[in-house]
């Protein structure tokens, strides 16, 4: 038998072990790789043979690391963030610097696309890349430089900066709002309520909201949905009352489409946050751009 020269197991074994413990899903994995999850399974039993240890747990549809699981999964990962950073140096090397960010859809498309001309304006020498993903983890990716976070501040091996504090409140469409006047709590719950709920559970929910407002516990009629973007624009048809964050909705407010429903607000519980690989240093653009964002009045 050949000995490898690093004496490490196959690195497709290696990458696909990585992808699905990034994930926790060996369908994740195999989207993410272009392969079948059988064939992600087997890459993971190879390798789980080879080490004499099991890696995941498996449960009924869903996977847990194993302790062993979770040191090679942390190794795996700052190893293919550093070889990714080294590409993409030598990638861009040669021409225009790029810069890689990932965010969720609704704060790429509500807060940052109006406020970026600006700092194309001033930078045209460096490339803004988009990675969009409503997964609470889907934007764990090595190939992103910065991410845009909503949440308490931390998160494993990422360093953070915060950018802004927000404002709940209700808001519906102008029709809706003329046709519901809603003059106390009790009212604005018996609405139909549009809420996000079941990707990312830092988000508030209609039932957090009420709570926080000291509104009696009920049932609520909610219709849910997993993008913060398909319910605003329920919300913007008339189809119910959704909860608006200031940051994202404040625009579609100046244009008509949408209006607070009532003076009932809460601050939110957790903050927008920037963060990058506490394990890699950012390039100088990812600096700048980091820079320039923390700059930003809201």
């Amino acid at each position: 038998m050949v000995r490898r020269y690093y004496d490490l197991p196959s690195l497709n074994a290696l990458a696909a072990f990585e992808a699905a413990a990034r994930h926790l899903s060996l369908t994740r994995a195999a989207e993410e790789l272009n392969v079948t999850p059988g064939a992600i399974s087997k890459q993971v039993r190879l390798l789980e043979e080879e080490l004499g240890h099991a890696l995941f747990v498996r449960r009924h549809r869903a996977l847990d690391l194993t302790r062993e699981g979770e040191t090679i999964a942390a190794a795996l990962r700052e190893a293919f963030e550093r070889v990714s950073g080294t590409f993409r140096q030598i990638r861009t090397s040669g021409g225009q610097s790029s810069v890689t960010i990932g965010s969720t859809m609704a704060l790429a498309q509500l807060w940052l696309m109006p406020r970026l001309g600006s700092f194309w304006n001033s930078h045209q020498n460096i490339i803004i890349d988009h990675v969009i993903s409503d997964h609470a983890r889907g934007l764990d990716r090595p190939d992103i430089d910065l991410r845009f976070r909503y949440g308490d501040g931390e998160w494993p091996d990422e360093v953070s900066a915060k950018l802004y504090d927000d404002r709940i409140f209700a808001v519906a469409s102008p029709a809706f709002a003329r046709e519901h006047t809603v003059q106390s709590l009790d009212e604005l719950a018996k609405l139909q309520l549009l809420s996000v709920e079941g990707i990312d559970w830092t988000w508030t929910t209609w039932a957090d909201f009420l709570r926080e407002l000291g509104a009696p516990p009920r049932r609520l009629n909610v219709r849910r949905f997993n993008s913060y973007v398909v319910a605003l624009q329920a919300a913007r048809s008339g189809q119910g009352v959704a909860l608006g964050w200031a940051s994202l909705v404040q625009p579609l407010i100046e244009s008509g489409d949408l209006q607070q429903l009532t003076d009932a607000e809460i601050t939110a519980p957790q903050s927008y946050f920037i963060t990058w690989s506490a394990k890699r240093p950012l390039s100088r653009q990812a600096e700048i751009f980091k820079e320039w964002l923390l700059a930003l009045d809201d």
